[in-house]
């Protein structure tokens, strides 16, 4: 299987990941488990929420479970 269609974004920030959104608010939820992340592979996309919720990019690959920065 191709490497490319196993690894995907998420988004850290002070070893949380993004997880998505709270119920009812727009305040961002966090996990510290990786397998539990909001994930995408639209880099523009995973940019700008980055940029919002004041994170970095990871690419994650869920197969090996490793995680590599994204411009740092």
């Amino acid at each position: 299987m191709d490497i490319r269609k196993q690894t995907f974004i998420i988004i850290r920030k002070n070893n949380l990941y993004l997880q998505g959104k709270e119920c009812f608010t727009n305040k961002p939820k966090w996990t510290q488990y990786r397998h539990q992340a909001w994930k995408t592979r639209d880099k523009e996309r995973a940019a700008e929420i980055a940029r919002k919720v004041g994170g970095v990019m990871v690419l994650f690959n869920q197969v090996a479970d490793q995680t590599k920065v994204i411009g740092a």
